[in-house]
This record gives structure tokens, C-alpha cells and sequence, in this order.
């Protein structure tokens, strides 16, 4: 293979488990009380989840163009003639259009793919692109596919807390006030790319049966051509506990047992965003 695959640690692989399956990731930075973390190199979920729930300072970052730049030299010193980088969605980060300036200093070698997507969807689209690469499409080809079918997949998460969100003035103070004295839960969307407010519940429970709701009327409307074997679901989360990892997705599987399904943990820097306890689903549709 002599393109290479690159993504961050926002679509849910780690950079251990990229190595395994012959991809290159990108560990995500995290600052916690104005100290850098990379995720999955000294700060791992489980520690940023306690910092979150201790009141510590969270918030996230951009990877820097040097460490893009240190990956992009090592993959081409290693053999590979191109590259294809994966990063988050251009409508929810700045990353994407500062790696595309980037790889104007990498003519005909490194291919920004701006995918729109983030967590489990980008999970899936990475995986793609993988195996396009394996079957000997080229980095230019690879691009092509992954923004022509960027629309192809759907996305929808719910906090259990605003308090973040509040913070980095994503939500008013009065919202998010609101919202805890009613045991409201925003259930956000994402469609092309951008955050947008979807619905409202009250309580965790009710909040999982509007998303496996939406879920299922997105598979009756805007997926209902596809056979089900094509349309992969995602089940994600924040979750403090092990066990409600293991419980959301049978919550899933159960509500769309013909469909593949998977558990993909959002990364430390959506964690920074969505606090401990956001639960999620994606969709996307799979090449043929």
C-alpha cells in the first residue's frame, strides 16, 4: 500500500489501535487547568472524566502544525508516496483548514479530505478510506469519495450537563440554568458538519427513546434505500462506568438488530465540550 491514512483521535481509534490496523492517528490535545495533554499519551479518558467531575478547567485544542507536519514527513520517510489525512469536521473545528494550508507545501502528496464528520461517523469513513487504499485507489480518489459521500450519515448526542457548554458560551448561563432546574437534557444534532440544537428531554430515559426515535425515522426517511447491511450504526458516549458503555449499546443493538453496530468512545476533546455521561448514536451509509 503506498498511500497512507491518516485521522486524529476524534473519530474514536487511538493511536495504539490505529498502529494495529495500519493507519496513522493523531493524538488530540487536552488542557486541564492550563497544562497540555495529548489524548492516549498522558491523558487518558478515565483521567480526564475525574478532572471534569472534580470542576478542574477543561477545554480542548488543535493539533499543532508541527506535530502534523513531524507525521507527514515521517510517513513519507517510511515509504508511502501519498497521504490522505482525516480530520474532524470543518464545520466544528479550525483543524481542517489549517492542515489544508499545510498541505499546500505537499503538491500531488497529501490529500485533506473534509469529510464533515466526527466520532463514530468518522470512524466509519477512516475504515473506508483504509480499505480503498488497500485496493489501490489513489490519495486524490480517496478525497473525492470521502466529501462526495460526506452527507451520507447522520449524528445525535445528548449532555447530561451543560455546565461545559455554559463555559465555553456555547449555551447562555440562563439556558443552562433552565435546564438544571427542569432536568432538561439538549439532544444536539449533527447534519453536513454542524452542531444544531434537536430536541429537548427530560431525564436520561426519555432522552435515549428521542434519539433511537430519530434514529429510526432517519432509516424510514433519508437511508430508506439503502439494504440494511449498508447503514452502520454508531452507539457513543462520555460514560463514567464501564457497564453503561455495555448498556447503551444493547439499548441499540436491540432497537436496530439488522444493522451492523459498534461502541465508539468520543475522544478527550469532545469530552471537554459534552462532559461525562453524553450519550450518542451516528449514522452512515457504507460503500457498496
Amino acid at each position: 500500500m503506498q498511500t497512507a491514512i491518516i485521522t486524529d483521535t476524534n473519530s474514536g481509534i487511538s493511536v495504539e489501535e490505529g498502529r494495529g490496523m495500519g493507519l496513522f492517528v493523531l493524538p488530540m490535545p487536552v488542557i486541564i487547568d492550563g497544562k497540555d495533554y495529548l489524548e492516549g499519551d498522558n491523558m487518558t479518558h478515565s483521567q480526564l472524566y475525574q478532572a471534569i467531575l472534580d470542576g478542574r478547567d477543561v477545554s480542548s485544542s488543535q493539533p499543532s502544525p508541527g506535530s502534523i507536519l513531524d507525521l507527514w514527513d515521517f510517513i513519507f520517510s517510511s515509504g508511502y508516496e501519498e497521504a490522505v489525512y482525516i480530520p474532524m469536521s470543518s464545520g466544528l473545528s479550525g483543524s481542517c483548514a489549517a492542515a489544508q494550508a499545510l498541505a499546500s507545501d505537499y503538491p500531488h502528496k497529501v490529500e485533506v479530505a473534509d469529510n464533515h464528520r466526527i466520532s463514530v461517523t468518522l470512524h466509519d469513513s477512516v475504515l473506508e478510506a483504509l480499505d480503498m487504499a488497500k485496493e489501490g485507489y489513489d490519495a486524490a480518489s480517496i478525497r473525492k469519495y470521502l466529501e462526495d459521500t460526506a452527507y451520507d450519515s447522520s449524528i445525535y448526542i445528548a449532555v447530561n450537563s451543560l455546565e461545559l457548554l455554559r463555559k465555553s458560551g456555547r449555551v447562555t448561563p440562563a439556558a443552562a440554568a433552565i435546564a438544571q432546574v427542569m432536568h432538561l437534557k439538549p439532544i444536539l444534532t449533527i447534519q453536513g458538519g454542524k452542531l444544531d440544537t434537536f430536541s429537548k428531554a427530560r431525564g436520561m430515559k426519555q432522552t435515549e427513546h428521542k434519539i433511537l426515535d430519530a434514529v429510526a425515522e432517519d432509516l424510514r426517511s433519508r437511508f430508506a434505500a439503502y439494504p440494511a447491511d449498508r447503514i452502520s450504526i454508531g452507539a457513543a458516549g462520555t460514560f463514567a462506568k464501564a457497564e453503561d458503555e455495555s448498556a447503551w449499546l444493547a439499548a441499540v443493538q436491540k432497537a436496530f438488530p439488522e444493522h451492523p453496530t459498534f461502541y465508539g468512545r468520543l475522544s478527550c476533546s469532545i469530552a471537554c465540550h459534552v462532559s461525562v455521561d453524553a450519550i450518542g448514536i451516528g449514522v452512515s451509509v457504507l460503500r457498496k
